[in-house]
């Protein structure tokens, strides 16, 4: 179960805390005058936040890349190859004034 203290106890106790959160793996929410600010976790618990962070980019991102696949059947290699050369050159166009 997760623990509430202000950064000013924190301050007086880090050791304690640190202590508790590596050695029991308890979470303490870091608070500044009353309100929620960060909070302190066992390093193996940000890794597994992390990977489970990244996992959800790669299968929001798989999902999007299907989608657009499935909308844009119906172009050939050819036909997007020239959409996007004829963005890089509008782009390129703005850059150098020659809009």
């Amino acid at each position: 179960m997760q623990k509430i203290i202000g950064v000013t106890e924190l301050q007086r106790h880090f050791r304690a805390v640190l202590d508790e959160v590596i050695e029991q793996q308890v979470p303490y929410v870091l608070t500044r005058g009353s309100r929620p600010e960060a909070v302190i976790i066992a390093y193996e618990e940000f890794l597994r936040y992390q990977r489970l962070k990244e996992s959800d980019f790669a299968a929001r991102f798989a999902e999007t890349r299907r989608r657009l696949a499935e909308q844009n059947a119906q172009y050939s290699d050819e036909e997007i190859e020239a959409d996007i050369e004829a963005a890089r050159d509008e782009v390129w166009a703005m850059q150098h004034g020659q809009q």
